[in-house]
């Protein structure tokens, strides 16, 4: 709640380790503010979240450090740092939560940004690479630590179609080739019909969760109409 506005009520769920899970629904719905509580940038007003059983929301601030180490966000907007490198963007994590030598974050760095197609795009800065492209290098850093669970908010935002097609092709391989739990805020029924294992599906008019399962589990759902109507791009 934000003072008397109560925006998600009563909402309980897991996430499973390794899965590509999604957090869906209209606008308004709280998906926004749900995300920011996941990644300790918000606490709830009651109850907990919990990382791998450890109480996260209202921890200590050793043991929230300890835990944001095995996370990764990114941002809408990408989150990058216009007046720094992607490089220096990545750098600046590294020199902030790891004892390595030069050499060894500069390998690392290569390596990560390898990894998401940007090899050799060290020394460029976010406004000389495409919106796609910041995407990745958003990517890129946020894997830098090599998080155990990504958190991914609105990534499709602003791409045109091919681009969002090879952004969730990516997604799938960090997932699969890493065995990274990935969490996606998203309203992009493609990306969610795509890669997604599981979904819950928030609606304001409940302020919380409306319908959880699998993709076409929920774009099947007739005898729910909200929900029937989201994943069919029915208009209501």
């Amino acid at each position: 709640a934000y003072g008397d506005r109560i925006i998600l009520d009563n909402i309980n769920f897991d996430i499973r380790k390794g899965e590509i899970f999604f957090i869906v629904g209209g606008s308004g719905c709280g998906k926004s503010t749900l995300l920011r509580q996941l990644i300790g940038l918000e606490s709830p007003t009651s109850g907990n979240v919990y990382i791998k059983n450890t109480l996260f929301s209202n921890a200590d601030s050793k043991t929230k450090n300890i835990i944001l180490k095995k996370i990764g966000v990114l941002f809408q907007s990408s989150g990058l740092f216009a007046s720094m490198t992607l490089e220096e963007n990545m750098r600046l994590i590294l020199d902030t939560y790891t004892e390595l030598t030069e050499i060894e974050k500069s390998n690392l760095i290569n390596i990560k940004l390898s990894s998401v197609g940007l090899a050799g795009y060290n020394n460029f800065y976010p406004n000389e690479i495409s919106g796609g492209m910041k995407k990745r290098a958003a990517i890129a850093r946020a894997m830098v630590l090599d998080p155990e669970i990504l958190f991914f908010d609105e990534p499709a935002s602003g791409l045109d179609p091919v681009t969002s097609a090879s952004l969730d092709i990516l997604i799938k391989e960090i997932n699969k080739g890493l065995g990274t739990t990935i969490v996606i805020v998203s309203h992009d029924l493609q990306s969610i019909l795509n890669i997604a294992e599981r979904v819950i599906m928030l609606d304001r008019s409940v302020k919380g969760i409306i319908a959880e399962g699998t993709p076409i589990e929920l774009k099947n759902r007739t005898e729910q109409p909200l929900v029937y109507n989201f994943f069919n791009r029915i208009a209501n």
